[in-house]
């Protein structure tokens, strides 16, 4: 099943995020598994950037596979794959994500333009942080390959915080004292799908399994002339 039904999609828009219980068949969740530790070289590594790039069976599945379709249904325009991201916490790697909003995107190239900046580099690609009407235009989903529950430092979400734009850090925390967070463990196969600016966080990992997430970003936003997606 590929479609997000009325009440996920209102959950969607209301908290942020939504949680849809296992949409990719297991077989499918093997392929991308080899997919990604095919493109994975240093397999102790806390993840691999750039893999719309260095997978073009990733890139091939972003394109068109069921998370494709699950996005056209969310942002209801055309849209296009710009980046995706493989995570994963071990006893080797793992880490505490503290509160944030996703504010960068992939671009082709530096291009100074009112609104767009800082500016960055990150695995040899350039990003920059948009306006956020941009940044409304986009939705990621979190293809999960291996179970992650409480003690594997699953994400956690603050339901509403995508609705007020770009958080300043003072704003930030008064979200993280005030509103309770949610936390989303999931089974492999699940897909969580949220908004980039969501306030967002995890816990370090207390189980040493695996807690691989395939995440792909997808954009309904045209840029300014000169500024140009990549896929990263």
């Amino acid at each position: 099943m590929t479609q997000v039904d009325y009440l996920q999609f209102e959950n969607f828009k209301h908290d942020g995020f939504t949680l849809l219980k296992t949409p990719i068949a297991p077989a499918q969740i093997d392929q991308l598994t080899y997919f990604v530790e095919k493109a994975r070289m240093d397999k102790a590594a806390a993840g691999l950037r750039n893999l719309l790039v260095r997978s073009p069976e990733i890139k091939s599945f972003a394109q068109s596979g069921p998370v494709f379709k699950m996005a056209q249904q969310l942002l209801g325009s055309t849209l296009i794959p710009v980046r995706a991201i493989l995570f994963d916490k071990t006893p080797a790697t793992n880490w505490y994500v503290t509160w944030h909003q996703d504010l960068s995107i992939p671009v082709l190239k530096r291009v100074e333009c009112e609104g767009y900046g800082p500016w960055s580099v990150k695995d040899n690609v350039v990003h920059v942080q948009p306006p956020a009407a941009i940044l409304e235009k986009m939705v990621s989903l979190r293809i999960h390959l291996d179970p992650c529950s409480e003690k594997n430092g699953p994400i956690k979400f603050i339901p509403g915080s995508h609705r007020s734009g770009i958080l300043q850090p003072i704003e930030i925390e008064d979200w993280r004292d005030k509103r309770p967070a949610v936390v989303c463990s999931a089974e492999r196969g699940d897909v969580i799908v949220m908004r980039p600016l969501i306030l967002h966080s995890s816990s370090t990992a207390e189980s040493p399994e695996h807690r691989r997430v395939l995440h792909v970003e997808y954009a309904a936003a045209e840029l300014p002339a000169g500024v140009q997606w990549a896929e990263a």
